[in-house]
């Protein structure tokens, strides 16, 4: 009774209430640890030094670079298992889930090593110099021997929803971000470690939602395992999760290779520009998560109803999708455009950061309903298996098509230039994914 009610969710309940209780519940997950991120630049922030801000925000792409690997098996993996549970293929369903977790766990090794050995080239390719990069290396330095645990919360994360679980996916997430929140002030002040006791507090969270989503798969999922004796799948599934799985990785490595750009372009401004941008981002992801969250909300029941070839309920599944896309970048745009100069006050006050970051931000927020139109179709791609427009999404909002726009406005127009170049590169390539939905004659 209770595997048909799961199925039900995806196969006749109203798209309005299937969608919600699928993307819901990781907005929620999403929220939270957009506090837990808030909660952290507001710490390091109100060290009121701009070096270890700076510093911290010069290893955002170390982070992008470890969400790329956990999304290549964990929305590589949600993508086809949705497609076979669309299928009745719940077997095979089952031997993706083992196989991508293990290889999860596998990679965040790799990685952990790799980073630790290339620390310092590595720092410096990304803009760290002088004092910014003593801070820098000691955020650096934590984040890497936590790779392991980072990118393996991807993997249930995304997964169980293709179940019906997103609520068991938020608990995990929640309880992991609750936990970096309660240590940051802990570690950053109380044992005066700065951007390394903010580094820590990241990893002991992943750690522990980590530890939950393992209980929650034994003792909740029937479609779900960590049974290493089921990891064992034939090259035709390999290559399908890896066909979604790279674009899908590919895009947040653009994301890490895009925020780096924007770094070094700002570095010859100075310290409180980079310093203005990473605050400014991080008010701007207020919003931004939130579209994200319900766009990756809605690729398991996407993914279901295109697997078992159900037009209409896909067709009303994408509209409602972009309705709500619409709603969330215009509403909440308007109002962190408002409130812009508080917001970045609130994370530090100081006169020119406040200026810049406020003015970084309201260029950014003016390219969100866009965002949302290269969201839904990046799903849809993502959600059916088409790899190759999947891949030419992948490298054009924050790749190609970014570091072009960058370069020319850059040349053009200078810092004004530069801070512009994100909305500008939205609005292409929202239309890129129009023109793609409509060549790729997916059938809707």
């Amino acid at each position: 009774m209770e595997k048909e009610n799961r199925n039900a969710l995806f196969e006749t309940t109203p798209v309005p209430k299937a969608f919600l209780t699928l993307a819901l519940p990781v907005v929620m997950s999403k929220i939270v640890s957009m506090i837990y991120n808030m909660v952290d630049i507001y710490f390091i922030g109100r060290t009121g030094n701009a070096d270890l801000v700076a510093g911290v925000s010069i290893c955002a792409p170390v982070i992008l670079l470890m969400v790329s690997l956990g999304d290549l098996f964990g929305l590589g993996g949600s993508s086809v298992m949705s497609r076979l549970f669309g299928q009745k293929k719940d077997e095979d369903g089952k031997r993706v889930s083992s196989f991508t977790f293990y290889s999860a766990i596998v990679t965040g090794i790799v990685i952990a090593a790799l980073m630790l050995i290339f620390q310092n080239p590595v720092l410096h390719m990304l803009g760290a110099e002088d004092a910014v990069f003593t801070y820098a290396s000691q955020y650096y330095t934590w984040i890497a021997l936590g790779a392991p645990s980072i990118i393996l919360t991807l993997i249930p994360a995304n997964q169980l929803r293709t179940e019906g679980l997103a609520n068991v996916a938020m608990i995990g997430s929640i309880a992991g971000s609750i936990v970096n929140i309660i240590l940051d002030p802990l570690f950053i002040f109380g044992l005066g470690m700065g951007a390394a006791g903010a580094a820590i507090a990241t990893v002991l969270g992943n750690i522990v939602t980590d530890i939950i989503f393992v209980v929650c798969i034994r003792k909740k999922s029937r479609k779900l395992t960590v049974d290493i004796r089921m990891a064992k799948v034939d090259l035709a599934i390999i290559g399908a999760v890896f066909a979604i799985g790279l674009p899908s990785s590919l895009n947040n490595l653009m994301n890490s290779f895009g925020t780096a750009l924007l770094n070094r372009g700002l570095v010859v401004y100075g310290a409180d520009k980079v310093a203005a941008m990473g605050i400014a981002s991080k008010v701007n992801m207020l919003v931004a998560m939130i579209m994200i969250a319900f766009a990756f909300g809605a690729q398991a029941l996407i993914g279901y109803n295109y697997g078992a070839g159900n037009k209409e309920r896909l067709r009303q599944v994408l509209k409602f999708d972009l309705l709500v896309q619409m709603i969330i970048a215009i509403a909440g745009g308007a109002v962190l455009m408002i409130f812009a100069p508080s917001l970045i006050r609130l994370f530090m006050d100081d006169a020119v950061i406040v200026e810049a970051g406020a003015l970084i931000l309201r260029r950014m927020l003016l390219g969100l309903p866009f965002t949302g139109v290269f969201l839904v179709c990046s799903t849809l791609f993502m959600s059916a298996g088409k790899s190759l427009p999947t891949l030419i999404m992948s490298l054009s909002r924050q790749g190609i098509i970014f570091a072009l726009v960058l370069f020319i406005l850059s040349l053009a127009f200078g810092y004004e230039g530069v801070i512009t170049a994100q909305p500008a590169a939205d609005v292409l390539s929202a239309l890129l994914g129009v023109v793609l939905v409509k060549m790729s004659r997916i059938e809707i």
